[in-house]
């Protein structure tokens, strides 16, 4: 087999989109416990944009972008499988923990490989596993389980959702932080939806009158960490993946995909994550997508707030 021409997304020097280069790209025949995948969506994430966002590591330049895709196998290494078990040339796939999936083509680790499920369009497929690992890491480190009543901030985002989604197949009960406007998504996916903004605090009491057990943070605002300080008195049942300084202040705990054992739980739990959105039990609402051509204005919308859904880009 031989190198296969692509395009590629990738970051020459620190800061934002803007800097972003759509590069030529020579991408490797894949080797034993490799498969190529001729990418037909790219799962868009924050964590895209910050990891090579000014005042980050610059040794690692250049840095390809994207770290979730689906597609089509194009290139099967010798004596390989998936982590779903054989794969041939042609399998629909989606893959996470990968680096440059913003690319018409890439090799990867075929451990980082998944079937497809057929009931998962692309664009779904693409996005389901980097925000879904994410909101069950967080689940796990607040110690939820069935019968708690919890509170989580910025519940109608992509994050948010799989947490409601997933805290509802545990049998919790999820009262959730959004803008009015969005309180329907909150609602179709199981929580009890509360506007954030001034007198929060008082909302949420009235929400829940018997107390909450945990807090989860996916939005990073004073008043969130202010308001679950306030309401859960465990600290090591609150939990944060946006506000690491006040965590780091106040005593609770903020979480990492970088950080070796959210890693490795995070791993752990992928193919369950597969399995729930192939019987349906976890969906993905994909807003839109973009031309690959497009990622700087596709991750402008991503970064700019709430784009309603996840953004895709589509090779």
């Amino acid at each position: 087999m031989t190198a296969l021409h692509a395009r590629r997304w990738a970051a020459h020097e620190l800061g934002g989109p803007d800097v972003w280069r759509l590069d030529d790209h020579e991408v490797p025949a894949p080797g034993p416990g490799e498969v190529t995948i001729e990418v037909r969506a790219a799962g868009m994430n924050p964590a895209d944009v910050k990891h090579v966002a000014a005042g980050t590591d610059a040794s690692r330049l250049p840095v390809a972008i994207g770290y979730e895709v689906a597609g089509v196998v194009s290139a099967v290494g010798p004596g390989t499988r998936i982590a779903t078990g054989p794969v041939e040339v042609g399998d629909e796939v989606l893959a996470f923990r990968i680096a440059g999936g913003y690319a018409t083509a890439v090799t990867v680790r075929a451990s980082d490989v998944f079937a497809k499920p057929a009931r998962l369009g692309f664009a779904e497929a693409a996005n389901l596993l980097l925000a879904g690992t994410t909101a069950l890491d967080m689940l796990r480190a607040a110690h939820v389980v069935a019968g708690d009543t919890i509170l989580l901030h910025g519940a109608s985002g992509a994050v948010g959702v799989s947490v409601l989604q997933q805290a509802r197949l545990l049998g919790v009960t999820v009262v959730g932080t959004a803008s009015p406007g969005r309180f329907d998504v909150v609602g179709r996916f199981g929580g009890v939806p509360v506007a954030h903004g001034d007198g929060l605090e008082e909302r949420v009491r009235d929400a829940v009158p018997g107390g909450l057990d945990a807090a989860l943070d996916a939005a990073g605002a004073d008043e969130a960490v202010d308001v679950s300080l306030a309401l859960v008195a465990d600290r090591g049942r609150i939990v944060t993946i946006a506000a690491k300084p006040r965590a780091q202040r106040d005593g609770f705990t903020a979480l990492a995909g970088s950080n070796p054992d959210s890693a490795r739980y995070r791993d752990s739990v992928r193919a369950r994550l597969v399995e729930l959105a192939g019987s349906g039990e976890l969906v993905v609402p994909v807003a839109r997508t973009y031309a690959l051509d497009d990622a700087r204005a596709a991750a402008a919308e991503l970064m700019g707030g709430h784009p309603g859904g996840k953004l895709a880009l589509v090779p």
